[in-house]
């Protein structure tokens, strides 16, 4: 492990990295399939519309058709993981692995967000569809224990910003609330689409006491992210990158938020950003230039998250390291993150709590002192 100048303990390594207590907010449950499940689901369903059927080959098509630039583009990817998820079995499936996958990169605590309406085509009903995806996190929770890993799944239920059920999966998702699912999400294409087109689902969410956070400000702008907090009154941002373009950094390093900027950082909006699939959907165009590092000095609530992890090829590790080798971070900013993100969880505020107190920061200080231990072996 190097050093920063000025820094006195060493970057974290690839295996701490791994092994930190991770919390990842913003994960889209058909955005992060093995290749090989594809595979093997789309022959058993019978789909033939995969353009490769070699896993590997499969998972660089994925990648490589995401790499486009323009968000509209990247969520064409996701005909083929849909595709392959219309029967009770694949959706056990695809959850168990995804918790499992998870757990074994040291996410403790994860929000996992899939749209019911897009699993219907095999006779399933939406009831059907939220039951079978909460058993299979159940029963990857329960593998990733036997395995060694300490995991917890909440579910967010996503309706599509371009259609017209909004106001119906909101109401599946209160109805599931005591059940594993945690809150709900619009997402799909922001231009064309505000949030205010589903403002009776957010309505109905605040008159429920119920928690929701909105895709805004990733390919859009500054409307999006108002409109989704003043408007519809969203308790977190999905995104939420473009709040950038409502700060000023003047020739000599100093900052000027604009109103709505200050809004968010006053409020402590949590702002779930993503920065492997910034780069993908042309909303940051290097780690180096993602608004992701003047938003951790500035203080805002930001995450880190992995949106998609088949089509970035990505993972909560794999993001960490980037951003470690950018931006010189420690274990402290690490933590730094991971405590924001749980904060910002829709879990009881008792069970956030027990969270960062019993896991997380136990976690972090025990990889923080092997740094010591090793500096006493090399000085003793």
């Amino acid at each position: 492990m190097t050093s920063q100048p000025g820094q006195t303990t060493p970057l974290p390594s690839a295996d701490q990295i791994r092994r930190a207590p991770k919390v990842l907010l913003h994960d889209h449950l058909d955005g992060g399939l093995r290749p090989g499940t594809v595979v093997d689901l789309a022959r058993e369903t019978g789909y033939d519309g995969l353009p490769e059927t070699d896993a590997d080959k499969l998972g660089d098509w994925f990648r490589e058709a995401a790499d486009s630039g323009s968000l509209e583009r990247y969520l064409e990817t996701f005909a083929h993981t849909c595709a392959v998820m219309q029967t009770r079995d694949a959706l056990f499936r695809v959850a168990s692995e995804c918790a499992q996958d998870l757990a074994e990169d040291g996410v403790v605590y994860a929000e996992v967000r899939y749209a019911p309406e897009q699993h219907l085509e095999g006779g399933l009903t939406l009831e059907e569809v939220v039951e079978a995806v909460n058993e299979g996190f159940r029963e990857g929770e329960r593998l990733a224990r036997a395995g060694g890993h300490r995991i917890r799944i909440g579910a967010l239920l996503t309706a599509m910003r371009h259609a017209a059920r909004a106001l119906e999966i909101a109401e599946l998702a209160n109805g599931y609330r005591d059940s594993g699912v945690v809150g709900f999400d619009i997402a799909g294409a922001e231009a064309g689409y505000p949030p205010t087109r589903h403002l009776d689902a957010f309505e109905y969410l605040k008159r429920e006491n119920n928690h929701f956070t909105i895709h805004a400000g990733e390919a859009f702008g500054l409307p999006s992210i108002w409109q989704a907090l003043q408007w519809c009154g969203a308790d977190r941002l999905g995104h939420g990158v473009r709040i950038i373009d409502d700060i000023e950094v003047a020739e000599d390093g100093s900052v000027k938020l604009g109103r709505l900027a200050a809004y968010v950082r006053d409020k402590r909006v949590p702002l779930e950003l993503c920065p492997s699939s910034n780069l993908q959907t042309g909303a940051a165009s290097s780690y180096a230039e993602h608004p992701i590092g003047l938003l951790r000095r500035l203080h805002f609530r930001a995450t880190v998250n992995t949106d998609n992890r088949l089509m970035s090829g990505t993972s909560m590790s794999r993001e960490f390291g980037a951003l470690v080798e950018t931006f010189g971070y420690s274990l402290d900013d690490m933590q730094w993150f991971t405590v924001n993100a749980m904060k910002s969880a829709f879990i009881p505020f008792d069970e956030r709590l027990a969270m960062i107190n019993d896991v997380i920061k136990p976690g972090y200080a025990e990889l923080k002192s092997e740094w010591l231990f090793k500096q006493t072996a090399v000085t003793g």
